[in-house]
């Protein structure tokens, strides 16, 4: 079993910038693709970014090509996204999703085939 501690979030005005971590424990074996996706009251859950193992990217959302930044430290469980040029748009509740199987990690469907998620952070843009 996977385990997902998240941290980050939080209020930030239209422009800014914030920065979400999400660290796997337990049972993390092989290749596998883990990520972001969010829901806004009322809205549908989206995939946000997604990440191999190796840390080569897999997946951004239309909406956030070119202002979000998904990565992975010299801690190959610990994934980073850095979200930048923040818009009201993207107030949500994050998730941190872990997916055993890589297979769909280069598309948005790489989310249902995860198995684990944090605990969720709210961004908030406090414009």
């Amino acid at each position: 079993q996977v385990q997902l501690t998240e941290s980050g979030g939080g209020p930030v005005q239209t422009g800014g910038s914030l920065r979400l971590s999400c660290v796997a424990s337990g049972a993390v074996y092989g290749s596998n693709c883990m990520g972001w996706f969010r829901q806004a009251p009322g809205k549908e859950r989206e995939a946000v970014a997604s990440i191999w193992t190796g840390g080569t990217t897999g997946y951004y959302a239309d909406s956030v090509k070119g202002r979000f930044t998904i990565s992975q430290g010299n801690n190959k469980n610990a994934k980073e996204l850095q979200m930048n040029n923040l818009e009201p748009e993207d107030t949500a509740m994050y998730y941190c999703a872990f997916a055993p199987r890589d297979e769909y990690c280069s598309t948005k469907s790489w989310i249902r085939w995860s198995d684990a998620w944090g605990q969720g952070t709210q961004v908030t843009d406090s414009s």
